[in-house]
């Protein structure tokens, strides 16, 4: 197996990941659905080639490798004073911005306090929360991972940790960050409650992949958005006629003692004519539905910086 091929498909991966964050124009779109096919072709690689993939994402795999080389070239003596110094000024206007929800000025305030000062736990633990806050959640972990190092009892960043991983699906990971940081500071409520969330979204999926559903179902039909349709539909004169043809079936195949095969075909038929409704009037509600249900957020949105 060539590194070359490897290679190839974990960065078909990357560019897949970057077609489902939802930011892209449509000539964005489609540029990376033809370069992935470039790839494919030249490469000779698919999809289903699983074996094919690197123990970890492409963006983990760089970053761990910015992370291993900054390690390398850090300072062996300690900061000047007024560096230090410095950089405490730089971290409390990086949590001003982050109460005002400024969250890129307080990454480059953090960013800052660390170049003036790279042994300093608190600095990448905080970085990671702005991360986070912006959507960067492999950036995250790995400023969480940093924070580890510096102080493995510091139970904030393996807190931020598990929200990080949380975020990124990755529930059994962030299961365990969470237990840790709760083995650290075993009454802190905001860890007790974002592990309950993480231990539910694991048997959601758990739930999911066992029955091959795609979304939760008692969310879909609480979701006013289906019950309006539903209501929209069912005013379709096509679909009434559906539905009065095969009441009127049931009854008299009831009465006769004989199985409703003809209740099943119409069942199927209106089903089937309730989903073309649904595509036409509204092709992206399954898609909201499942963002809906994905909104759910954690605990710690209000969380204190050090």
């Amino acid at each position: 197996m060539s590194v070359e091929k490897r290679l190839a498909f974990s960065i078909v991966q990357f560019l897949r990941e970057q077609t489902h964050q939802g930011s892209l124009s449509s000539d964005e779109q489609e540029s990376l659905e033809v370069a992935i096919q470039c790839l494919e072709t030249t490469f000779k690689i698919s999809p289903s080639e699983c074996h094919l993939a690197a123990p970890q994402p492409l963006t983990e795999i760089f970053l761990n490798s910015l992370l291993k080389n900054d390690n390398l070239t850090a300072p062996e003596t300690s900061p000047l004073p007024e560096d230090i110094e410095r950089a405490e000024q730089l971290k409390n206007e990086g949590n001003n911005h982050m109460k005002e929800e400024n969250y890129t000025s307080a990454l480059d305030c953090y960013t800052k306090a660390i170049d003036l000062d790279q042994r300093n736990a608190v600095y990448y633990c905080n970085r990671a929360a702005a991360h986070s806050k912006l959507g960067h959640y492999t950036e995250a972990t790995v400023d969480c991972e940093r924070a580890i190092a510096i102080d493995p009892t510091y139970s904030k960043a393996y807190g931020r940790m598990g929200l990080a991983l949380t975020s990124m699906s990755k529930y059994p990971e962030a299961i365990a960050y969470f237990k840790k940081a709760l083995v650290l500071d075993p009454e802190n409520d905001t860890y007790k409650s974002n592990l309950k969330i993480a231990e539910q979204k694991q048997k959601e999926v758990s739930s999911q992949t066992a029955t091959g559903l795609g979304f939760d179902m008692a969310s879909l039909i609480n979701n006013p958005a289906f019950i309006s349709m539903a209501a929209s539909v069912m005013h379709n004169q096509q679909v009434q006629q559906l539905m009065s043809g095969m009441m009127t079936n049931a009854v008299g195949d009831h009465a006769a003692g004989v199985g409703g095969l003809s209740d099943i075909s119409s069942l199927i038929e209106a089903g089937q004519q309730f989903a073309q409704q649904i595509q036409q009037q509204n092709p992206e509600l399954i898609e909201q539905l499942r963002n809906h249900i994905r909104s759910r957020s954690f605990s710690g949105s209000a969380e204190e910086h050090s």
